[in-house]
């Protein structure tokens, strides 16, 4: 039979598995929250962000005197235990909760203290000897510690997101090398445009993507002002006089990033401008992202009876019914992951929005949306590269012949016969199913040999001497 030790909190006394680093709080937080099924456990990164605040305040707490020697050294030990991973299982709770993220504080607070009293020989609730509330959380609040953690957090996970963006635009980028000669008709309105190389198409995937690097990583930069010290509402009530710009410093050396407190922490509690600006910065990027998969299913669909000009690999079977259908499954689930992070952005949106007076009660939320989208995102990108974009083929002969029998091509004529009668050939090739090229020769609009310099689509690739 499961053993159990009885806490108490505010509310009365409450019984939590006797194994467990957490206490009553948490566990009212399990039994009060069973919400979306993710639980903190599941971002190892925000457990280590949590361990990090802690230790920076800790540090803090004791070179302003607040704390003893002996208590220091175990609090700042448990923080790197914790930070290491030692401890995940221990934080149970739905990431999606009431409170402003209190649960998530007290599961951090009441898992330290307990790993603290295990150092000291005492037994798991026995918090006269290091409490959950006076010591760990000592000149803090839920209010600076869980949107500082949730900061730290996004800012490592900004990284993976980054690494993986980049090696999709590697594999991009191969493939525009790779097909640097592949001719192919350009479309506008999913109708026949001007030529082009499947190399410049490819090359511009990259480009696009490029782009969302340097966004990311400046709106990821505001996460680098934080509220420590601010404790409730930014007053800095039960917080030692320069324990704000000292917590920071003391974050920043801990951590590795280039922490600062912000300059008017009553303004700095409630705001949540930084999550909105880098969520709109990751809906930019899913926008891309997904466009860029829907050409790829268009460039590939077929066999038979569409464009077919590139091959995706096949990754599994199709169809249950259609023997031998093989669907573009990659790019099909990076769709869905973008329409995902763009409802999670309309997510973040409203739940910055209702931030009322000195508080965003609705953190929780805002935090699980960012840090989901980070997450499928980081993955999709994985996905796509390593199971789509780099084992992608061109078939060169569908793109070059679909060049020649396009009247797209037509358009190279403007400058040379004028827009009217390029219009007269393109109606007349629609209507006969002849060629543009015939036709200018049988009216004798041009010479062969100006006509073949002309539309040779080699030289309908970039601004040419008229």
């Amino acid at each position: 039979m499961a053993q159990f030790r009885k806490e108490s909190d505010l509310l009365g006394e409450l019984e939590v598995p006797l194994d467990a680093f957490y206490g009553v709080q948490t566990q009212r937080a399990l039994e009060n929250f069973n919400i979306s099924g993710q639980k903190l456990s599941s971002y190892p990164l925000f457990i280590r962000a949590l361990a990090y605040v802690k230790k920076a305040a800790a540090k803090t707490n004791y070179e302003l005197g607040l704390l003893d020697q002996e208590l220091y050294s175990k609090i700042m030990e448990a923080c790197d235990e914790i930070a290491a991973g030692k401890y995940n299982a221990h934080f149970p709770i739905d990431m999606i909760q009431g409170g402003a993220g209190t649960s998530v504080n007290m599961n951090a607070n009441e898992v330290i203290s307990n790993i603290v009293l295990e150092k000291l020989g005492k037994p798991k609730g026995s918090y006269e000897f290091c409490s959950p509330n006076d010591h760990i959380n000592l000149s803090q609040s839920t209010n600076d510690a869980y949107p500082t953690s949730i900061k730290l957090a996004l800012l490592q996970k900004n990284e993976r997101l980054i690494s993986a963006l980049k090696k999709a635009i590697v594999a991009f980028r191969a493939k525009g090398l790779e097909f640097h000669d592949v001719i192919k008709m350009g479309r506008t309105q999913l109708q026949d445009a001007v030529p082009m190389t499947l190399g410049q198409e490819f090359e511009a995937f990259a480009a696009t993507l490029e782009e969302d690097i340097t966004k990311l990583n400046a709106n990821a930069r505001l996460f680098l002002e934080v509220n420590m010290g601010a404790t409730a509402i930014g007053t800095g009530l039960n917080a030692p006089a320069g324990y704000a710009n000292l917590c920071a410093r003391n974050l920043a050396t801990i951590s590795g990033y280039a922490i600062v407190s912000a300059k008017n922490l009553v303004e700095a509690t409630p705001d949540t401008g930084a999550y909105v600006i880098y969520s709109s910065a990751m809906k930019r990027l899913a926008v891309k992202l997904s466009k860029i998969c829907n050409d790829l299913r268009l460039l590939s669909s077929g066999p038979r009876a569409g464009l077919f000009e590139i091959n995706l690999p096949a990754v599994q079977p199709g169809s249950s019914i259609m023997p031998g259908k093989v669907n573009p499954v990659i790019p099909e689930v990076v769709n869905q992951v973008c329409y995902k992070v763009i409802g999670n952005d309309l997510t973040v949106t409203f739940a910055a929005e209702a931030g009322q007076l000195q508080l965003n009660v609705m953190e929780p939320v805002l935090c699980h949306s960012i840090m989901e989208n980070i997450h499928f995102l980081t993955n999709a990108l994985e996905a796509l590269t390593e199971k789509c974009v780099v084992g992608i083929t061109a078939n060169r002969d569908v793109c070059l012949n679909m060049v020649k029998h396009s009247i797209g091509i037509v358009t190279a004529l403007n400058p040379y016969i004028g827009y009217k009668t390029s219009t007269e050939i393109a109606k007349e090739a629609l209507e006969t199913g002849k060629s543009v090229y015939d036709l200018v020769l049988e009216k004798e609009i041009l010479s062969q040999e100006k006509l073949d310099e002309i539309l040779d689509p080699k030289n309908m690739l970039a601004p040419q001497k008229l």
